[in-house]
């Protein structure tokens, strides 16, 4: 298998947001779990994105997880890496963007890499390198009280140069208005000045395919799946690839089984949308607390799903507000949990496919992470999407057989998202 573009995503919600945004624009795209095993076949596609949980563990650790996928997808014939993270760039100060991004530059042979998180159809556009979310600049929206990496900061020059050693610069929004050579040119000035990182302004989706554009001609970037969109745009004009349609239609075919819902999320979209579904769907919530105080409130939840669940599709929801998670921060610790939660979520779902159950939506990046891990799934097609965003999944090399999943970020969806993504999957 040779592909054209390769990329590397710090989290597995975040992994199929790009991959459903290649394949909308043109790429016949696969999404693996972590670096697959060499016994795997996967389809013919012009596009990989290896799925990771690199966002916010030890920065050392993402670099070396990071750097290995690099080198996988560079057998495998990938001109270009894209490091795919969050488009609301929440990270600490000690990383994990800075860091990586550096490593697959000098893995690369070094340069300037060209970073944006815009991705306007989302609400997130960069302006003299601030982020702004839904109009509002990112340190005043909810992502400033963020469980895992709060947000303080909207200017993004600031935030990559806390995390990185070299020097981060701009490529402002009258660049990139000027066009591809434009930009290029300001590149070069900072490569010789020795800028090692660029945030790039871009408030439409013109000035994304313009990055694409250039982004294409080198061998790294970072960016949010607006970045992939630009890029996906620059090669589909460049003649060598194919529309998606077929891997799409053979992605959305019926599996059947009971479904289900398992939300680990605390985000405030996230718990609106389980608001909404209580209105037609039993809902379960779980006890933060008690799911840190031993297995008692898993396995209630999982015989309280048993009993329902050959009736209809059932929600578990371990989600909770943020003054609740601050709480348990504090007595507990933020990793204990953190980890109490994705531990709970992983184990239910695991039980509910014991159960019968081929349509699951998860909801949460980590939630999504541990529970793709626990059950052991390799890889995915990327079929239709249900929101920007979040596209249906379908497994590949699946030992227990076809499945279909949503893995939705917490802040991704409108607020019917749970009914509406069982509606589409079959």
């Amino acid at each position: 298998m040779t592909i054209l573009l390769g990329s590397i995503a710090d989290d597995y919600t975040g992994a199929s947001d790009l991959a459903n945004t290649l394949t909308k624009n043109g790429l016949r795209t696969v999404q693996t779990v972590g670096i697959p095993d060499p016994s795997l076949v996967l389809p013919d596609v012009d596009a990989v994105v290896v799925s990771m949980k690199i966002r916010s563990v030890a920065a050392a650790d993402a670099v070396a997880a990071a750097t290995e996928a690099e080198r996988w997808l560079r057998k495998r014939g990938a001109a270009h890496v894209l490091y795919k993270v969050c488009s609301t760039f929440d990270s600490t100060d000690a990383g994990n963007i800075g860091p990586v991004t550096e490593a697959l530059n000098i893995a690369a042979g070094g340069g300037t890499v060209l970073v944006t998180p815009a991705f306007p159809e989302t609400g997130r556009t960069v302006y003299l390198g601030h982020l702004f979310v839904g109009g509002q600049p990112l340190n005043e929206r909810p992502l400033k009280d963020h469980p895992l990496n709060p947000m303080h900061d909207a200017n993004l020059v600031r935030v990559m140069a806390r995390q990185s050693r070299g020097a981060v610069d701009i490529v402002d929004l009258a660049t990139v208005s000027a066009g591809a050579g434009a930009v290029k040119a300001r590149l070069e000035v900072l490569r010789a000045a020795g800028a090692t990182t660029a945030i790039a302004d871009a408030i439409f989706e013109h000035d994304l395919e313009t990055l694409g554009e250039v982004a294409l001609q080198t061998p790294v970037s970072t960016g949010a799946s607006g970045l992939g969109l630009g890029l996906a745009r620059a090669l589909t004009r460049s003649g060598r690839v194919s529309f998606a349609t077929a891997a799409t239609a053979d992605a959305m075919r019926p599996v059947g089984g009971l479904a289900a819902i398992v939300a680990g999320s605390c985000s405030s979209a996230t718990l609106r949308q389980l608001d909404v579904a209580e209105r037609s769907l039993p809902v379960l919530r779980l006890d933060p607390e008690k799911l840190l105080a031993g297995l008692e409130e898993i396995y209630a939840a999982i015989s309280w799903a048993g009993d329902r669940i050959s009736a209809g599709p059932v929600v578990v929801a371990a989600s909770a507000s943020p003054e609740t998670v601050s709480r348990l921060q504090s007595r507990y610790g933020r990793d204990a949990s953190g980890h109490a939660i994705e531990t709970a979520t992983s184990i239910i779902a695991d039980e509910l496919m014991t159960r019968g159950v081929r349509r699951l939506v998860i909801a949460g990046g980590e939630t999504s992470g541990a529970a793709v891990d626990r059950l052991a799934i390799p890889a995915f097609l990327i079929g239709l999407e249900i929101a920007p965003g979040v596209p249906v999944l379908r497994t590949v090399g699946y030992m227990q057989g076809d499945m279909l999943l949503a893995l939705k970020s917490g802040n991704f969806g409108g607020e019917d998202f749970f009914t509406a993504a069982l509606a589409m999957m079959h």
